[in-house]
């Protein structure tokens, strides 16, 4: 059983940066899609960035695209999130999911985590 554990998450004012860190429990990543979530009060839950099972690199939503940077590390079995220019439409609970043999990141993922909340506010 695969367990996640985000954090990193705070209070950040608008044009800040932000590191959050998803660590993964018992297992190695290397075979795991692993994606980055955010639900934000009253929204859906939305995709912002994934790297697949078969993947070095990041694949990113359009409303984070060149802000957001999604690394993996998998002899730490940690991923990490570097958020850059936050804006106030940025704050969301962030979860990292994770998912073995998956060839892409979807709303359905096997294993999530808790999440780790992310205000932007001045």
């Amino acid at each position: 059983q695969l367990q996640l554990v985000e954090s990193g998450g705070g209070l950040v004012q608008p044009g800040g940066s932000l590191r959050l860190s998803c660590v993964a429990s018992r297992v190695v990543l290397d075979y795991y899609s692993i994606g980055w979530f955010r639900q934000a009060p009253g929204k859906e839950r939305e995709e912002i960035a994934c790297i697949s099972s078969t993947r070095a690199t990041a694949t990113y939503a359009d409303s984070v695209k060149g802000r957001f940077t999604m690394t993996r590390d998998n002899a730490e079995r940690t991923v990490y999130l570097a958020m850059n220019s936050l804006k106030p439409e940025d704050t969301a609970v962030y979860y990292c999911a994770a998912e073995r043999l998956s060839l892409t990141c979807h709303g359905g993922m096997d294993y999530w985590g808790k999440g780790t909340l992310v205000t932007v506010s001045s």
